[in-house]
């Protein structure tokens, strides 16, 4: 029989067999199965594996010995040795026993005492590891204790015991872990999933840090749960010291609310609530915030802040719903009592851009897509969010939609037709005028303790050549639509052939207001059409392509590219007598250079004959080297040059195209490897070829060589004084981050301007000019801040493992102040993550600026 049960458990069968009757007192056997259990569920058994099974029945007890492994329904018992006693229903077991809970859970001790179902009893030198495989990770609990009591399965009481997230060192598994914590008394509930911990301590390293006489946290099983979240702590010289608790409040399944109080010691409370639902296609949220400020004279007067408000406050608003797997519609709305609010009170919202500028941007939408066509239909509304934003120039824009149709040509013609159509609809109060050059006048110039802030630049002069209109005031409409055609044919020599023809035809209604404010200066500026105005644009072309291909093995794969362009159609019309809004970005470099129409939008429509030419080397090699040139000029050939004329805004100026034959535009990019890419991008003048545009940089990740990655780019743009910049502008970035260790790394971005110093002439310049001719207050200096002016930095570094998180980020960056001048705000930003207890960010600013927008002082 042992022989049996021998070559049975060596083939790695493991025999279950119930049996009928206890065996004499004293008898062994191997890989015997338990009488089925008075307590259990009826069918189930407690089966049992192990080297040497002892049956006493004049006690009435069964030992299995050696590499015993007890079942009991979905629950395992591994130890050294196990012995049921039939009486009580209590198993005991010892050396090196492990326990394995249906949902995956460990638990391991040096002694266990259980009843039958393994769901009740004591454990001794207790270590229990629960592990919860989430979306994107797998999260690992571990607890430990001298001892612990097990109830019903349902609960786990842990004397003196520890809780952590981390994993034990593989070489030193007895140095305590980078975080745990250690209660006096720890109870783990299975069914309500929460963890509570008595006289609790936050140790760092083995090193105590905080002590919390009682809380409770979910455990890892848990998405979702009524209770505090973590603490957010406050100190600003505007708003005092305080501290937000939030209290999140799980409704439902599919819906939850978040109230989050903030007691500040200067401002009183600031109240917050979120709620979130998700229904069957999609979800929404909506987030209040409001004060009723006790000190509102901590924050600048008007219009240079809210100093006069006692309520502040706003509303947030995000939806996203399926209607079907082809259409799709939501929202993304801020609104606030005042543009200084968010800032202010430091309330984060992901559609507020902060570099450089301060918007919030609010839109609705409804977008359906097919296999070859997209639909988009969107109104927005912009709030501008510091000083020197003037709402009454901000549009409000209604609506926008965009239609776009491929499909293939008739059978006669075949190739490619495609529709494209665009409706935009806006309305603004106040006319946004531009001086030339930049920043030579404001609307207004408040005073606040003798200290003047220039609001709302404007021009000077109001004429042609010396103001630009960059929005008018009143209402624009803009119907479009463009219908096109484009075929490819290559010969048996390899020449490719596009021919392709399309028809434009746009239609205005303009209805200019010319009252109010500066509005009425207008036609000084202009002639602009009012009522409806209509506009065609038929062309026809053909782009033409020889690829020449050679293959010289190692060397690689040489193509040698030239390509021609033509195209014909009328000189466009109402150049400067129409609005212009979409169409102001205007580059032409290599990405722009064989485009139909470089306009970037629909207000503006290339027109006259001309011709794109260039070329292109490419090679490609065996072992991935990569390399490619490009370069071309575009030509006026006939007709009116778009270009030449500038529009309102004086769009086309100053942009390599406005003479008959453009600047040269070029590429050169190099890639040794997938990794690292060498690019440069330049536009060259056309009469001198010297550099009037250029951009270059290297991107590169060198893993798994070196653990980095970084970025710079260097560039330069002349003076463009049609536009505006009397100057040339230059500047460098660049961006690293580098592993230390597979846990720690150090990151790092400059962004250097290298013309800063004339900026700073020019205002200088400015206001000695208007202190000679006003000669009150005090003498303007001059202080030159160098060649090279950090005008934006981050540095920082961190740690992360498999249970925490921890990273320190210094942020020096550029903000536009009501005065007009650029100034670096200065913050440290701390966050530290416990996985599956919570997460805290400490942000501070540092340094003292001149001013901060809306705020009488900062630190």
């Amino acid at each position: 029989m042992r022989k049996v049960a021998d070559i049975l458990r060596k083939a790695g069968l493991l025999a279950m067999l119930a049996l009928s009757a206890p065996l004499a007192g004293g008898l062994s056997a191997h890989a015997q199965g338990l009488p089925e259990l008075r307590t259990g569920k009826p069918g189930d058994k407690l089966l049992v594996e192990a080297d040497e099974l002892i049956y006493d029945n004049d006690h009435s007890t069964v030992t299995a010995r050696g590499n015993a492994e007890l079942h009991y329904g979905p629950r395992t018992l591994q130890a050294d040795r196990v012995r049921y006693d039939r009486n009580t229903g209590r198993v005991f077991a010892e050396g090196n026993v492990r326990l394995t809970e249906a949902d995956g859970g460990v638990v391991t001790g040096e002694r266990m005492e259980l009843t039958d179902d393994f769901k009740t009893g004591f454990v001794d030198a207790f270590r229990g590891q629960q592990t919860v495989q989430r979306k994107f990770e797998t999260v690992r609990t571990r607890f430990s204790a001298p001892r612990a009591e097990r109830l019903n399965g349902e609960q786990t009481s842990f004397d003196s015991g520890s809780y952590t997230a981390c994993e034990p060192c593989k070489d030193h598994p007895e140095t305590p872990p980078l975080w745990q914590i250690k209660a006096k008394k720890i109870i783990h509930d299975n069914q309500t999933h929460t963890v509570y911990f008595d006289e609790s301590t936050l140790e760092l390293a083995g090193i105590p840090v905080a002590y919390l006489p009682y809380f409770e946290a979910p455990d890892p099983t848990v998405k979702r749960k009524t209770g505090f979240l973590t603490p957010r702590f406050v100190s600003t010289t505007a708003l005092g010291t305080g501290v937000s608790l939030p209290y999140f409040v799980d409704l439902a399944p599919n819906y939850d609310l978040t109230l989050t109080p903030t007691v500040l010691s200067r401002q009183g409370l600031l109240a917050q609530g979120e709620f979130r639902q998700r229904v069957d296609n999609g979800f929404y949220n909506l987030r209040l915030s409001g004060i009723s400020q006790t000190t509102p004279s901590a924050f600048l007067p008007s219009p240079l802040g809210a100093g006069e408000r006692d309520f502040r406050g706003s509303v947030e608003s995000e939806g996203r719903f399926y209607i079907n797997p082809r259409w799709r519609t939501g929202w993304d709305l801020v609104g606030v009592t005042d543009k200084w609010f968010l800032d202010n009170y430091r309330i984060r919202n992901q559609n507020i851009t902060t570099d450089y500028f301060r918007e919030a941007t609010s839109t609705a939408y409804l977008i359906g897509q097919g296999d070859r066509s997209w639909f988009e239909a969107r109104g927005y509304y912009f709030k501008g969010l510091s000083s020197f934003d003037w709402q009454k120039q901000q549009p409000i824009v209604a609506p926008v939609i965009d239609y776009d149709k491929r499909i293939n040509g008739p059978a006669e013609i075949g190739g490619e037709v495609r529709f494209q159509a665009n409706i935009t609809s806006l309305n603004r109060e106040t006319t946004q005028y531009q001086g030339l050059p930049r920043t030579s006048s404001y609307l207004f110039s408040p005073s606040v303790n003798g200290v003047s802030f220039p609001l709302y630049q404007t021009c000077t002069v109001f004429q042609r050549g010396t103001c630009a209109i960059q929005g008018l005031a009143g209402n624009n409409t803009r119907a479009s639509a463009e219908l096109s055609w484009r075929r490819s044919f290559i010969d048996d020599i390899g020449q490719k052939f596009t021919p392709f023809a399309y028809l434009r035809t746009d239609a205005f209604f303009t209805s200019t207001s010319f009252s109010g404010y500066q509005n009425d200066l207008v036609p000084q500026v202009a002639h602009v059409d009012q009522g409806l105005a209509g506009r065609v644009m038929p062309a026809i072309g053909l782009d033409y392509r020889y690829p020449f291909v050679a293959n010289f093995g190692a060397l690689g794969v040489h193509t040698l590219e030239p390509i021609g362009q033509i195209i014909a159609r009328p000189s466009e019309t109402r150049i400067g007598r129409l609005p212009n809004e979409d169409a102001q970005s205007l580059v032409f470099d290599d990405t722009s250079l064989f485009e139909w129409d470089k306009f970037s939008g629909y207000d503006r429509v290339e027109g006259g004959v001309r011709t794109n030419l260039g070329g292109q080397y490419s090679v490609v090699t065996p072992s991935g080297w990569y390399a490619n040139v490009l370069f071309g000029e575009s030509v006026q050939l006939a007709g009116v040059n778009s270009f030449r004329r500038g529009d309102i805004a004086d769009v086309g100026l100053d942009s390599g195209l406005e003479t008959r034959r453009s600047d040269f535009v070029g590429r050169f990019q190099v890639s040794p490897n997938q990794n690292i890419t060498f690019i440069t991008r330049a536009r060259f003048n056309q009469s001198d070829f010297h550099v009037a545009r250029l951009e270059t940089g290297a991107t590169a990740r060198f893993a798994p060589f070196l653990p980095l990655t970084l970025s710079a780019f260097y560039s330069y743009y002349e003076a463009q004084p049609l536009l505006g910049y009397s100057h040339y502008r230059e500047g460098i970035t660049a961006t690293a981050t580098y592993n230390i260790t597979p846990n720690w790394f150090v990151t790092g971005s400059l962004l250097v301007d290298l013309t800063h110093f004339l900026d700073v002439r020019n205002t200088y310049q400015d206001a000695l000019t208007s202190y000679l001719a006003n000669p009150i207050g005090t003498v303007p200096v001059y202080q030159n801040p160098g060649r090279f002016y950090l005008s934006g930095a981050s540095f920082g570094g961190g740690y992360q493992d498999e249970c925490t998180t921890v990273s320190l980020n210094y942020i020096n960056s550029p903000i536009a102040t009501a005065t007009g001048v650029r100034e670096r705000n200065q913050t440290v930003l701390l966050r530290v993550e416990l996985k599956t207890l919570g997460e805290a960010d400490l942000r501070q600013n540092v340094g003292t600026a001149t001013t901060a927008d809306g705020i009488a002082s900062v630190r």
